[in-house]
């Protein structure tokens, strides 16, 4: 995955764990795409400093993914969703008994839904 991607997947999980200027930092440079320079006349410091506040943001989100672990777990759960999904389909267009094509549709409808 793209680092930059990864850095705004983990910026979604974990961005209460940021100081604020830390938040500041890494929206308006991952999200909003504004240069170093830009965001330091924004956030009123040197361009240094965002670059620092920054990488010192992305080494704290790969620690936090590293201990917690949420977004990892995300994705299993959305793969097995997903999963789901499929064997549900499956069962519904190849079951001749209408009671299991209910109860397929049904389960295939609830992890369709828990998708979104």
């Amino acid at each position: 995955m793209e680092k930059n991607i990864e850095i705004s997947l983990l910026f979604d999980f974990y961005k209460p764990l940021l100081t604020h200027s830390q938040q500041e930092a890494v929206e308006l440079y991952y999200n909003d795409d504004l240069s170093l320079a830009e965001i330091a006349q924004q956030m009123n410091i040197t361009r240094q400093g965002v670059r620092d506040l920054v990488k010192r943001s992305e080494v704290q989100l790969f620690k936090f993914e590293e201990k917690l672990g949420l977004f990892k777990k995300f994705k299993l759960l959305e793969n097995g969703l997903e999963e789901i999904c499929e064997k549900s389909k499956e069962i519904i267009s190849n079951a001749d008994d209408a009671n299991i094509k209910k109860s397929a549709d049904e389960i295939f409808n609830l992890a369709d839904n828990l998708k979104e």
